[in-house]
């Protein structure tokens, strides 16, 4: 009982959603912010420009970064058909933790931190239908990513030897790719937003060359060496929340009035009920008619019929002859009534048509009977 009350609960809470889930027409905006995941970037050919001797030549080694602050923004057109597509901005801020190398036999730890930025062109498209009170969505874009390295550094600290590395400022454009699935849940009280809920992977391709400076010091004295180093392709994880609106959705019409019911249209068949092996019209037959008759006048018709029937307590010959009499006086009764004799079809159909399915010979009430029909 609990569970089917939840369920309903539920279900009427999900109504006003549903009725607010249409499909984005025009111009939109959205907007999000979350968390970014970083997988670890590949350094390759660490060299040195000035110098041959060893210190600054490493290759093939992963940088590890942990998770940062990810936002973005959209402008977009809805075609009315869950199609959409859109122009973003995004922002991703990542530090860096560590190499997973040694330096001078020790690991090697990494600091500062990489902004990737640029825009991106995406298509989307929205299932609606598919749930009752959110409208999942899927997409794909590409573009350009900017990658920036702030404060950048790898150190390490042995005994006898220490070093590090450091690159600042340095940027490095990239061809950028991104696969979106994310839900929707509109605002009914606010026609055209929705609340978003989203996972998007963004990948860049090639390599990008940075400058960098080293600096070593042994029991000998430092060394400061220049030099470069390239980071390979990025996968970013990001998981965000945020909003889209539709722009120019106007509100729900209001309720339409309330219509006052038409008047209950007069009856356009009425039974009449005889005794057994009678077709004498009782007091009750004789008002019936009568109402028959002045509902006639209240309505347009071509025809009267005037149909009669038996049960199954006599022959069929004689249940015939007895359907036809009964018509005919309920039809004499009618023309007493004030209906023109001319629009009255009688018809006598015996013991077929019952009203109550019988054996033969059987005294059912409910099928002694004339039926008049205003067509």
């Amino acid at each position: 009982m609990r569970f089917r009350s939840a369920l309903l609960a539920a279900t009427v809470l999900a109504v006003p959603f549903a009725a607010q889930a249409q499909p984005i027409t025009g111009l939109y905006i959205g907007a999000g912010a979350g968390v970014n995941v970083k997988s670890n970037i590949n350094v390759k050919n660490l060299s040195e420009t000035n110098t041959t001797t060893g210190g600054l030549a490493i290759s093939n080694v992963n940088l590890e970064a942990g998770a940062g602050p990810v936002a973005l923004g959209a402008i977009g057109w809805g075609f009315g058909n869950g199609l959409r597509v859109e122009l973003e901005g995004d922002y991703r801020n990542n530090n860096f933790n560590r190499l997973n190398h040694n330096l001078f036999g020790v690991p090697a730890a990494a600091g500062g931190r990489e902004q990737l930025y640029g825009p991106m062109v995406n298509v989307a498209y929205d299932f609606y239908g598919l749930t009752p009170w959110v409208v999942p969505y899927i997409g794909a874009g590409v573009g350009a990513q900017w990658a920036g390295l702030q404060n950048f550094h790898i150190y390490a600290n042995a005994p006898g030897a220490s070093g590090e590395l450091t690159s600042n400022g340095n940027k490095s454009v990239s061809f950028a790719y991104q696969a979106i699935v994310g839900v929707a849940l509109p605002v009914p009280p606010v026609p055209g937003l929705s609340l978003t809920a989203e996972y998007r992977f963004l990948g860049t391709t090639g390599t990008r060359t940075y400058n960098a400076a080293g600096a070593i010091t042994t029991s000998s004295g430092s060394v400061i060496r220049t030099g470069s180093f390239q980071l390979g392709n990025e996968y970013n994880n990001a998981f965000l929340v945020g909003f889209r609106y539709n722009f120019g959705v106007a509100p729900p019409p209001p309720a339409p009035a309330p219509v006052a019911a038409p008047a209950p249209a007069p009856a356009r068949s009425y039974l009449v009920f005889f005794d057994w092996d009678k077709a004498t019209l009782t007091d009750r037959a004789r008002q019936i008619i009568r109402e028959a008759a002045e509902n006639s006048t209240h309505v347009q018709y071509t025809q009267i019929v005037v149909n009669g029937y038996t049960d199954t307590s006599g022959t069929p010959r004689y249940n015939m002859g007895l359907s036809i009499r009964r018509a005919q006086a309920v039809a004499a009764e009618l023309v007493r009534n004030g209906v023109p004799r001319n629009v009255i079809s009688i018809h006598g159909f015996g013991e077929t048509h019952l009203l109550v399915p019988t054996g033969p010979g059987v005294r059912e009430p409910q099928n002694r009977r004339v039926e008049i029909i205003i067509q």
